[in-house]
């Protein structure tokens, strides 16, 4: 898989551009602030429909502009789709596939993979929980793209469950007698049936992930523990915690029947916290070295090889399935030893299509034959655009 030609309008510093790209490496040399990480955001955009830097669609389009325009070419085994993402200030964003319009934006993911390994990844390991549940559900939907659907239908009735149970509190409390109870009851059965989906496949996940993790940690770093993933959840039986257990056809029958009966048992806590204090909302991707819990023990050094070690192991596991994965890889070389740098470059060197940004040529691998685009600006001030430089040398 690769991106044959990419176009934007209006995103970030871009206000227009027009990319012819080719298998292999293409590194985008610039400073920063020159707009060559806007690229390469634009591309995994695509992907998951997300950004990597930002959680809101807002700061993705160029100041002054109402929306912003993203657009690929993909080629996946010969054959080419074309995909397009309008991003609107205000009203719901478009999609189109070979120029045709798609009722919703979820229905392009799938078309084209990527996997990103940018400086932000070390909130992997540091961070909250929120940050591992992301990588887990981008990758699974990278996986299967109809979890898209899941993730937002649970999503939408966690918003409206948990203001049922603000209400429903509130009433409690003050001896009011409302509806509120039966309707939780339905509520209940919408969170267990789309919580138990998404369950079942991030466990599927870890269970696949596992050994691709566990192989990439112990080359970039052989002289440190060894590394683990995990699942953590406090609603599941140990059981299904256990990375090592082979996923079943009945396991979301037997998740949905799990979260029924915790969710019934934390009613009470519930209803006076106003909160649902139930479902994959709350979970965690454990990450272990050795015996003790990667984040607040690993050190810096281990910290960024566990990341890396999560997105390459990503890498193999979407690879395993047939399909190279663009590779895309975020100014990371200049935070990288000699040692990771060499893993990381031997993985890019192997891969169909890597997509590299660095400041200077001196900061990507002599390994990498990659192509340079130098990425400069012009204009003043708020009025400045990126633009690729008219000399493609470094």
């Amino acid at each position: 898989m690769h991106v044959r030609a990419l176009s934007l309008r209006d995103f970030r510093s871009w206000e227009a551009a027009e990319l012819e790209l080719s298998p292999g490496g293409t590194v985008f040399l610039g400073a920063n602030g020159n707009g060559k990480t806007n690229l390469i955001e634009a591309i995994g955009y695509l992907s998951t429909l997300g950004s990597h830097r930002v959680a809101s669609d807002a700061p993705l389009i160029r100041l002054g502009a109402q929306k912003a325009r993203i657009g690929a070419t993909v080629v996946n085994s010969g054959r080419e789709l074309r995909v397009d993402m309008e991003l609107n200030l205000g009203t719901a964003n478009r999609a189109q596939i070979n120029r045709s319009p798609v009722r919703r934006p979820r229905e392009i993911l799938g078309i084209l993979q990527t996997v990103l390994f940018a400086p932000e990844d070390l909130s992997l390991v540091r961070g909250d929980p929120g940050e591992r549940r992301r990588f887990l559900d981008e990758l699974a939907t990278a996986r299967l793209p109809r979890l898209a659907g899941v993730r937002a239908d649970y999503d939408k009735v966690l918003r409206q469950r948990s203001a049922l149970l603000k209400t429903a509190g509130r009433n409690a409390r003050s001896g009011a007698r409302g509806a509120e109870m039966s309707t939780l009851d339905v509520w209940d059965g919408h969170l267990a049936a789309h919580g138990a989906v998404l369950l079942a496949q991030r466990l599927r996940l870890v269970h696949d992930l596992y050994p691709h993790l566990a192989q990439a940690y112990s080359e970039i770093a052989p002289e440190s523990r060894p590394a683990t993933i995990g699942y953590r959840s406090a609603s599941l039986p140990p059981e299904f915690l256990d990375p090592a257990r082979v996923p079943q056809a009945d396991d979301e029958q037997a998740l949905e029947a799990i979260l029924l009966r915790e969710l019934a048992a934390a009613r009470p806590k519930e209803l006076e916290r106003g909160v649902c204090l139930v479902g994959p909302h709350r979970d965690d991707l454990e990450l272990m070295l050795g015996s003790a819990p990667a984040k607040g023990f690993a050190s810096h050094g281990e910290s960024w090889s566990f990341a890396l070690a999560l997105r390459l192991g990503a890498f193999e596991l979407l690879r395993s399935a047939g399909t190279d994965p663009v590779l895309i890889l975020d100014d990371v070389f200049a935070e990288l030893d000699r040692r990771r740098r060499t893993a990381l470059a031997a993985v890019a060197a192997g891969a169909e299509q890597v997509l590299i940004t660095a400041a200077v040529p001196e900061d990507v691998p002599s390994e990498l034959d990659a192509v340079p685009l130098r990425v400069e600006t012009t204009g003043e001030a708020d009025h400045r655009a990126s633009r690729i430089a008219e000399s493609a040398s470094a």
